[in-house]
């Protein structure tokens, strides 16, 4: 046992980590009565019992009209009978889990100030902040969704951070999918607000092994400062076959998506044969009146691919 657990004990005080701890279940028809020394003395027990160390660790309550003990940490109920003794306190309060867990809420943070001098603040763990972090390192490395499950891995993060719960591939996966919509909603906001027109460039690869087509998809505009921005707003499977009406149907249904099918000005595909048959069903599925000057200046380009 540590000194400082020793020196609480003595001094009857309540470790600091208990006091974000998951609530506890509800008891039915009646709340825990807290007996006191003087009504436990009346009821039977010694106050001596009381000045024992468990008893920092403990809380005996009457509930439902029969006594229990319960742990501060982790709201477990045990025996609070006179005859039950202490010996089965002691034996929860060595494996209670909670009670094992270190008191990291409250911790030191260093950071340099902009005179380049070391400042000193204090730092409150957030779960669900580093929940985003740990997602947003997973798109950033595209690194695989079932690291979160790898052994090495929860250890490393139990090391830094003890108070830190490792999701699920389940879970981190839906994470990343809010992600997505976060950004794609403010991306959609931002091609509402941005009167300039959009150019399209597409991408089309296919896997040799399996056969499987993949198409990219990338924006490009001017935003409101005239700088350059550009935005990949798709990356999804292209079934077989292949087809210039596949394309094109393809295509059209990602700026319906995104709704931008009206604020068209260029669209850039590579010198693949079926791209040129794809251009024309993609103009005709367009409204004249969302092009510049019904049409006339949407312009189409084919870049060689090498």
């Amino acid at each position: 046992m540590s000194e400082e657990s020793y020196e609480n004990q003595q001094d009857g005080q309540v470790p600091a980590n208990i006091v974000d701890m998951p609530m506890r279940e509800e008891v039915p028809d009646n709340d825990p009565v807290i007996i006191s020394e003087a009504e436990v003395e009346h009821n039977g027990t010694p106050r001596r019992n009381l000045r024992l160390v468990m008893w920092n660790h403990f809380k005996r309550q009457q509930i439902n009209g029969e006594y229990k003990c319960v742990c501060n940490y982790c709201g477990k109920r045990l025996g609070g009978k006179i005859k039950s003794g202490t010996k089965h306190l002691h034996d929860h309060f060595k494996i209670c889990p909670l009670r094992r867990q270190k008191n990291v809420k409250a911790m030191l943070k260093a950071t340099k100030t902009v005179e380049g001098k070391v400042k000193i603040d204090t730092y409150s763990f957030d779960q669900e902040s580093s929940r985003r972090e740990l997602a947003n390192m997973i798109i950033l490395h595209e690194c695989p969704l079932s690291m979160v499950e790898h052994i090495g891995f929860r250890r490393f993060l139990s090391s830094v951070q003890p108070l830190f719960k490792v999701v699920s591939r389940n879970t981190i996966k839906n994470d990343i999918l809010m992600i997505y919509d976060y950004e794609k909603s403010k991306t959609m906001r931002l091609f509402e607000s941005n009167e300039s027109r959009i150019a399209i460039t597409t991408d089309m690869w296919t896997c040799n092994n399996k056969k499987r087509g993949f198409m990219a998809i990338t924006v490009h505009f001017i935003d409101e400062s005239w700088k350059l921005q550009s935005r990949i707003i798709r990356f999804m499977y292209v079934p077989c076959l292949h087809t210039s009406d596949v394309l094109a149907d393809v295509l059209m249904e990602c700026l319906l998506d995104w709704n931008i099918d009206r604020k068209l000005s260029t669209l850039t595909v590579d010198n693949c044969t079926t791209n040129d048959a794809m251009i024309e069903i993609f103009i005709e599925k367009l409204s004249d009146s969302s092009l510049l000057l019904g049409g006339e200046f949407f312009i189409c380009v084919v870049v060689p691919t090498y």
